[in-house]
């Protein structure tokens, strides 16, 4: 069977090329989906992407031998299911790899604005000595989880020892053991915003999601309060989060944009209420090695005739 994967390569292709191609003799490991490989873009059968590609439907329609999409991430909007529900192609994510990666990151994210890391870091750099009387712990505060799937749940444990206050927003309810253990307290979305000093957002991007953080909701939040996210950046409408960063009603740890590269000449870069990270929430030696690990498993039981797990396109195995 005729396997591809894209694989970007600010990634570790050559060990992704060994250790793939160890299970998956004869995969051909390309920079972008249709670029040139070894096999003809119309006899790929599966196709592996990162999260840093996309399969637009025009994509989909040169590849007409495609039977499996393997999305080697979390994050699956950048596929257009649609085309390939049309097709009956099979699309699977990697749902398992990276949660508490990212779980870790939000807590870096949100103690470096809560104790002023820029700052002091760039002062001291710069050969000044200054303290930083506005840092604050996060020991008390209330912090709330917008969506509470597998990174949600992973951060709330992790919160367990710094002593918050957790609320969380999602279509469904824990059971009430977990949020007992978690200290969780399931709230509306709009009750979380007016409450919470920190919120980290943890939800897909869809129709339904889409903007769902506008002008109205981010004013409900309290004056100084910080927003990450980690997420999706279309979850956040972008003019009215700027407004609010570079105004100083609101501080933001910021992993994701809105195009990738962002716009450095957006004010919010600007800004000493925010800090940034590349899209890497997710990237540690760890994750990438449990992403390689699911996402080849999950292929070789699609090349054995066997269900793919983690599927999103709505047919087969889902878990």
């Amino acid at each position: 069977m005729r396997v591809r994967a894209a694989v970007p390569d600010f990634l570790p292709v050559e060990e992704i090329r060994r250790r793939a191609g160890a299970l998956l003799p004869g995969i051909d490991v390309v920079p972008a989906p249709t670029a040139p490989g070894r096999y003809p873009l119309e006899e790929v059968e599966v196709l592996i992407l990162t999260t840093f590609h996309a399969l637009p439907a025009e994509d989909v329609a040169r590849m007409p031998a495609l039977r499996f999409v393997q999305v080697a991430s979390t994050g699956y909007d950048r596929v257009d299911l649609a085309a390939c529900r049309a097709r009956g192609i099979a699309v699977s994510n990697v749902p398992v790899a990276n949660a508490r990666t990212v779980a870790e990151h939000v807590i870096l994210l949100t103690l470096a604005l809560q104790r002023d890391l820029l700052l002091v870091d760039r002062e001291l750099r710069a050969g000044r000595w200054t303290m930083a009387p506005g840092a604050s712990e996060l020991h008390g505060k209330v912090f709330g989880i917008v969506g509470m799937g597998r990174i949600g749940r992973e951060l709330a444990a992790r919160l367990v020892p710094f002593g918050t206050t957790t609320l969380y927003d999602d279509l469904h309810s824990l059971d009430p053991e977990r949020e007992r253990a978690l200290g969780l307290e399931r709230v509306p979305l709009d009750d979380l915003l007016v409450r919470s000093d920190i919120v980290s957002l943890h939800l897909p991007l869809s129709d339904g999601t889409r903007g769902m953080l506008d002008a109205r909701r981010i004013a409900r939040m309290k004056p100084g309060a910080v927003l990450v996210n980690t997420a999706r950046a279309e979850l956040v409408d972008a003019a009215a989060l700027r407004d609010a960063v570079t105004s100083g009603r609101l501080r933001a740890g910021l992993d994701v944009f809105p195009t990738e590269p962002p716009d450095f000449s957006d004010p919010i870069f600007r800004s000493g209420n925010a800090v940034f990270t590349p899209h890497l929430a997710g990237v540690t030696r760890e994750a990438q090695a449990r992403f390689l690990e699911e996402t080849v498993t999950n292929v070789l039981r699609f090349v054995r005739g066997e269900a793919p797990r983690y599927r999103v396109d709505g047919g087969g195995e889902t878990g």
